[in-house]
């Protein structure tokens, strides 16, 4: 068997050399949970590959976690096509997914088009936009242009203005609509949908309504795998979101190396002379 045929007639999956649209599917079917994180450089990617993670998000977090911007809302598809090009010189495994940045999509479907060019020839897998209603023509237009689409309801953050900021969605009469709109999405062409800060169990019902698989952030268990922004993950930062898991503490590990160094050069033991040569 092939890596295109990722699940065997018992229904197991067979864990592909590198990640392609079609698995993402296939993984549902079998009951097999997806890994998502983000990268924005190639020394991460390099990492998170080298772990296992199935797919990366180019996300327009980027802004937040590595440009110091407080929303992602001035990052440029410039910065975005640079930080896909860096992602995807070292991913192997991983399926690469670039955002699409506020303003590269929203007037019409030609300008999705138009902007998402650019991040294919950067280098990305699939590309991700926010929301859905207006947002459908674009996803048939790109699909129909053979451009694998990651959706993303819930809490959209390009949309954090008009949402009142990062609150939970789908709660009362939203449910209905947000399960309208991941059937419309999927219906549109979506691969994949993202389901950010919605109740777990609204979250449930869209993954058990959907063929396409479902990646949950802050939206409880039942979703089809889930992301987090890498460096949450990791504990670079002395703040998280509260549906955060930090799995290591490299944020102070990292100032803790850094100011060891400082001591030692001011002390002068380093270099010693196993650091460096004469000729």
């Amino acid at each position: 068997m092939n890596d295109s045929s990722a699940v065997s007639s018992a229904g197991d999956f067979k864990e592909p050399k590198t990640w392609r649209v079609q698995h993402l599917a296939q993984s549902k079917a079998a009951g097999r949970k997806l890994t998502m994180l983000t990268a924005y450089d190639a020394l991460t990617a390099a990492i998170l590959d080298k772990a296992g993670v199935d797919i990366l998000l180019v996300g327009d977090s980027y802004g937040n976690v590595m440009l110091g911007f407080g929303s992602t809302l001035p990052v440029s598809l410039a910065d975005m096509v640079r930080a896909t090009a860096a992602v995807a010189s070292v991913a192997k495994r991983p399926l690469v997914v670039a955002d699409l940045p506020f303003g590269s999509y929203e007037s019409s479907p030609a300008k999705a088009f138009d902007s998402v060019a650019q991040l294919m020839k950067a280098g990305a897998n699939m590309v991700k936009l926010e929301g859905a209603g207006p947002r459908l023509e674009a996803v048939r237009l790109l699909t129909s242009s053979g451009i694998p689409v990651c959706a993303h309801l819930g809490f959209t953050p390009q949309s954090e203005n008009s949402l009142g900021g990062p609150r939970m969605q789908g709660r009362g009469e939203g449910r209905e609509r947000l399960l309208a709109d991941a059937l419309a999405l999927q219906g549109a062409g979506a691969s994949l949908l993202v389901l950010e800060m919605v109740p777990a169990d609204v979250a449930r019902e869209v993954t058990e309504q959907l063929t396409i698989p479902t990646i949950g952030i802050g939206a409880g268990p039942d979703t089809s795998g889930q992301v987090l922004v890498w460096s949450d993950m990791a504990g670079m930062t002395e703040w998280t979101p509260r549906f955060v898991r930090r799995f290591a503490e490299l944020g102070q590990a990292l100032q803790e190396a850094a100011s060891e160094y400082c001591d030692a050069v001011r002390d002068g033991s380093f270099p010693a002379l196993e650091n460096y040569h004469e000729r």
